[in-house]
């Protein structure tokens, strides 16, 4: 398909962590959503050595890439910027400084050619990827685990989100990432963590599985991530064997707390919407990649009859095309926003939740 049969084209830009991302979506005249490019650098190599985000290297990283990395969207689409419609650019949450970098950018393209601008919630762009991928009609339920988010929401329509549970200390991937590091396995951690978890017993070691039964729907990884590491004091120093059960315990013991939060969340869902034909569970964000979470959660929709969709990785981790996507239907409802809407370090997509105690500190911008 040619962007010439894509209306409207909007360009998105994704700059909210340790990814620099470019994007063109549009909409093809069948009503669908066409992404015509995707282009993603990824810091890795630059944060390896200090085993997660630094984020002092992550904005100088945006700023030397993102003019680059915009160029090499537009041509993968086959576009010019005389072609694109609007342009959307994460304008939280996350780190300040790729925020900044990733926003200014966006604003300048938009005024300089007179285009709408539109400052996109990161988490929104997740929340509604779900619909890029599988058009998905409102309502469903969203779980989205990530480095630094690990929520369930109701996505009742655009703008309209529900938080129903949420973590009430590290969010799941911070918890990969920490396990990792304390295990001294290569960033990033969660990756790191499922190919040893491949070679190893997840019945060794005793875990907890936290909040397991609790009839809230939230969640909490602290104290998982703090057995693991008594455990590795006590068994010091450890195999590699060691670690490689220690990595299968700890993901077999998340995945099935993660089951045991969601299918509580599933009979909510199903008992508010009782009429619903096709229920739905969208699972985004970068650990909603991970082979053993995905089968927990494929569990537990069986069983409450309910379909599980979960973008490709491509779509899952940060991107530019989610951001696109989300611009596009803010876009077509006629959501734009001022050159001068604030980037949001914290931008919490439900606005009315009430914040937890407890909350982490990365955990906090959701």
């Amino acid at each position: 398909m040619t962007a010439r049969s894509v209306r409207p084209l909007v360009l998105g830009i994704e700059t909210s962590c340790d990814e620099t991302a470019a994007s063109v979506v549009g909409r093809g005249a069948d009503g669908r959503p066409v992404v015509l490019s995707n282009v993603v650098l990824s810091q890795i190599e630059e944060h390896a050595a200090f085993g997660g985000v630094v984020p002092e290297i992550a904005a100088r990283a945006h700023a030397e890439s993102i003019g680059p990395i915009v160029e090499a969207g537009l041509a993968e689409a086959g576009v010019t910027l005389d072609e694109i419609d609007a342009v959307a650019a994460t304008s939280g949450p996350g780190l300040v400084g790729g925020l900044i970098v990733g926003a200014l950018v966006g604003k300048a393209i938009a005024a300089s050619r007179q285009l709408p601008f539109l400052a996109v919630n990161h988490l929104e762009g997740h929340a509604l990827t779900p619909r890029l991928t599988d058009a998905l009609a409102y309502p469903y339920l969203l779980l989205l685990v990530s480095g630094g988010h690990t929520q369930i929401l109701l996505v009742s329509g655009l703008g309209q989100y529900e938080r129903w549970g949420t973590t009430i200390d590290d969010a799941l991937g911070e918890a990969f990432d920490k396990t990792a590091k304390l295990l001294e396995l290569p960033h990033p951690g969660g990756p790191s963590v499922e190919r040893m978890a491949r070679e190893g017993d997840a019945k060794r070691f005793d875990l907890p599985r936290p909040l397991r039964g609790e009839k809230r729907l939230d969640f909490s990884f602290s104290g998982l991530k703090t057995a693991v590491r008594q455990i590795a004091l006590a068994h010091a120093p450890l195999s590699e064997q060691d670690v490689a059960d220690l990595c299968a315990g700890f993901q077999r013991a998340a995945a099935e707390s993660v089951r045991d939060r969601v299918t509580l969340a599933l009979a909510r869902f199903r008992e508010a919407y009782p009429g619903l034909e096709h229920p739905v569970l969208a699972a985004a964000g970068g650990v909603a990649a991970n082979g053993e979470i995905r089968a927990a959660l494929r569990e537990a929709t069986e069983r409450q009859g309910v379909r599980l969709v979960s973008p490709p990785l491509a779509l899952c981790t940060d991107n530019g095309a989610m951001i696109a996507y989300a611009g596009l239907e803010r876009l077509e409802a006629g959501l734009t926003d001022p050159l001068s809407a604030p980037v949001r370090p914290r931008w919490p997509l439900d606005e009315t939740a009430a914040p937890l105690v407890g909350f982490g500190k990365r955990g906090a911008k959701a």
